[in-house]
């Protein structure tokens, strides 16, 4: 077993105990889903009703991260969960699973206003997978994050390190815009030193 594997399991063991029923002299479900090689028992899953969530998401994890399709759907859905340590997981799977249709889902939720607490892992996701849909959907998630009263400041920091990242001319107006908030000023002021220089040699 993986380090980021052990990681999760044991995140989700004390949801997996506090469900478990008698002791009935078999592994625990959680350490037989960690260990198994057969990619339909997952599958199945992430599809048979009644199942707990952390045994979907562990399903969906280790299904994602061997490059299983199946697992696409709902690894989106914990994507924008509530909780962040789900979010993170099922990032870490979609950038493993390599399916094309992960930026535009990243990017869906990322720039849905009506999810936007929990967008910091799409924006982390974009950042990392450097496609086509990346920049655009961060530099519209950022420019939204800038008004004054906006709470969401760790989504625009991650917005203006992503971008930083990507190296996306199309991002200075929003980066420049980004240093007159104090928050962000470092940050966008690092990733602006990193995009290519303008025709002439400016900057800004």
């Amino acid at each position: 077993m993986d380090e980021e594997l052990r990681s999760v399991t044991e995140r989700l063991r004390d949801e997996a105990s506090a469900e478990a029923g008698a002791d009935s002299g078999e592994p625990p479900l959680i350490d037989h889903l960690a260990a198994t090689e057969d990619h339909d028992e997952l599958a199945a899953v992430l599809t048979e009703p009644g199942r707990p969530l952390w045994a979907r998401e562990l399903a969906a994890y280790r299904l994602g991260t061997a490059g299983d399709r199946r697992a696409f759907e709902a690894l989106v859905l914990l994507l924008n969960h509530r909780d962040s340590a789900r979010c993170a997981s099922a990032a870490h799977a979609l950038a493993a699973l390599g399916d094309p249709r992960t930026a535009r889902a990243a990017a869906a939720l990322a720039t849905n206003e009506l999810r936007v607490a929990y967008a910091l892992h799409p924006v982390r996701l974009l950042a990392a997978l450097r496609a086509p849909e990346s920049a655009p959907a961060l530099i519209t998630t950022l420019e939204r994050r800038l008004g004054p009263r906006d709470p969401y400041r760790k989504v625009a920091l991650a917005c203006v390190e992503g971008l930083g990242d990507l190296g996306d001319t199309r991002a200075r107006p929003a980066l420049n815009a980004a240093l007159a908030h104090p928050a962000l000023a470092e940050a966008a002021v690092r990733a602006l030193g990193r995009l290519p220089k303008q025709a002439g040699g400016e900057e800004g």
